[in-house]
């Protein structure tokens, strides 16, 4: 099966793929730079606008103030009105919707609208509020207006003053046709970076997704290198992280190669040292007994080479029994049907007797075993015998050999110590390494400790070995116990 991709969060823009994300950010920016620009070329139109249309208005009211000034003095209305007209047609491009002249006190002297401004009145209160307090001044309003107003001064008095609204709907519409100018421009830019982005980091991104697509398959199988039609110009980036990545992949696979060609040697090494040791543990007491057979055909009438040759064949037929028996328990899973107890675990000092007694040895035996305890009862005898028996082989004559066993909170704990020289210290760093370290198996050693180790780490047990400090080796045992051991073979026998 092949590697699951993460789901796309949408939500989270930082879990985007790179293609997306890229342009994404070219568009914010464009829209950013746009808003940026947008404000600052309309901010400087209407500043245009609105110095044009001040000198424009000052020019406008420059003119209507030197025609009007004389005729206010003397208070002559209709000439007021006839400068007013007159200024009205000369000033034509300005779109004046009113000029209204005033007294001093604000009362209507003449007004280009005399219905909306009657003669002798008060200006209406918005445009006096609007206006009032301020020499020259002039504000923009929601529909597109703007009003004026220019005091008349004679001879450093006030003698009225003027007020006029013009239309600028013109310069609105102007501002509204650049400001849509301007987001139908950038709004084109703005998608077509996007675009360009997207193609240009989807290119850019194809030698990635090939590379990805490379390692994705190794995980899920064999490692594969990447097609040469895809690698592209080998002189480019991408091209040189191809070839990089294809000698690695050459590289692994020359590894795995030979990683599998030296398990294959350690394994038929494993064999062949198994093999030679079990033949030179067998072969010896088919040797003797061949010799008792010998001696049986030559010298049988003798009663004392009878009872030497029979034990000798004995002997050598308990051997070979030991040996067999130890092979089918590494190489052969048992399905044990009970649980040990402490009688199985005595029945082993019985079994040993006769090695006791060929050397000459002491047995300290102390089974503290309380309880039963379900592990497997073959394969913990067959070890702790061949624990026992290479205590006895290492221990010299008139020594003590030494064994124990107790239940312990979560299995079974056996101790074997013996009085000889010392376990070898290679013999020693492989009892307590990892089974992966291959046997310091000797042209004439046997395989007991290597069947132990390999027992102990099947059931998940623990075997361990330590020099004594009276002399001697001290090796440890622990088996675990089994969950709810023998259910399904109770069952089925159950139903049987």
């Amino acid at each position: 099966m092949g590697v699951r991709r993460p789901k796309f969060t949408r939500l989270n823009p930082l879990q985007w793929p790179l293609a997306l994300r890229v342009p994404v950010l070219a568009a914010l920016m464009m829209v950013t730079v746009s808003a940026v620009v947008t404000d600052r070329v309309l901010t400087r139109l209407i500043d245009t606008q609105n110095r044009h249309l001040t000198e424009l208005s000052d020019a406008y009211l420059d003119g209507i103030s030197s025609a009007v000034i004389p005729h206010v003095l003397r208070e002559d209305i209709w000439e007021v009105y006839d400068a007013l007209d007159r200024a009205a047609q000369r000033y034509e491009g300005l779109d004046i919707a009113w000029t209204t002249v005033t007294d001093p006190v604000g009362r209507v002297i003449a007004s280009s609208q005399p219905r909306a401004f009657p003669l002798q009145t008060e200006l209406p209160d918005p445009v006096r509020s609007r206006l009032n307090g301020a020499s020259d001044s002039a504000t923009y309003e929601d529909h597109g207006v703007f009003h004026v107003k220019r005091e008349l001064v004679h001879q450093h008095r006030v003698v009225g003053a003027i007020y006029a609204e013009m239309r600028i709907g013109t310069l609105i519409e102007e501002r509204r046709e650049v400001l849509a100018t301007l987001i139908a421009s950038n709004t084109t830019l703005t998608l077509l970076f996007a675009i360009i982005g997207y193609i240009t980091v989807r290119r850019m991104m194809r030698p990635i997704r090939v590379l990805s697509e490379s390692m994705r398959s190794g995980a899920a199988g064999s490692v594969t290198p990447v097609p040469v039609e895809l690698i592209g110009r080998p002189e480019s980036e991408f091209g040189q992280l191809f070839r990089r990545y294809n000698s690695l992949v050459q590289a692994v696979a020359e590894r795995e190669r030979l990683l599998k060609s030296l398990a294959e040697e350690e394994r038929l090494a494993a064999l062949g040292r198994l093999a030679s040791g079990m033949a030179h543990e067998i072969n010896n007491p088919i040797g003797g007994m061949l010799n008792a057979v010998d001696s049986l055909k030559r010298h049988g009438d003798r009663a004392a080479v009878r009872e030497t040759s029979i034990r000798l064949i004995e002997k050598g037929l308990l051997g070979i029994r030991d040996i067999v028996r130890s092979s089918l328990a590494t190489y052969r899973h048992r399905q044990d049907e009970r649980p040990l107890t402490a009688t199985d675990v005595d029945d082993l000092a019985l079994l040993l007797q006769p090695e006791i007694k060929r050397k000459n040895l002491q047995l300290e035996w102390r089974n503290a075993m309380d309880r039963e305890i379900f592990v497997p009862v073959g394969g913990v005898r067959d070890a702790a015998l061949n624990l026992l028996l290479n205590a006895c082989a290492a221990t010299e004559p008139n020594r003590t050999v030494s064994f124990e066993a107790a239940a312990t909170q979560d299995g079974i704990e056996l101790e074997v110590r013996d009085q000889g020289p010392g376990m070898p210290r290679a013999i020693l760093d492989y009892i307590n390494a990892p089974l992966s370290q291959p046997a310091p198996v000797a042209p004439r050693s046997g395989l007991g400790l290597w069947m132990v180790k390999r027992f102990a780490y099947e059931v998940g047990g623990q075997l361990e070995a330590t020099t004594r400090a009276c002399g001697g080796t001290s090796v440890r045992l622990k088996i675990p116990e089994r969950k709810k051991p023998f259910a399904k073979t109770q069952e089925l026998s159950h139903v049987a």
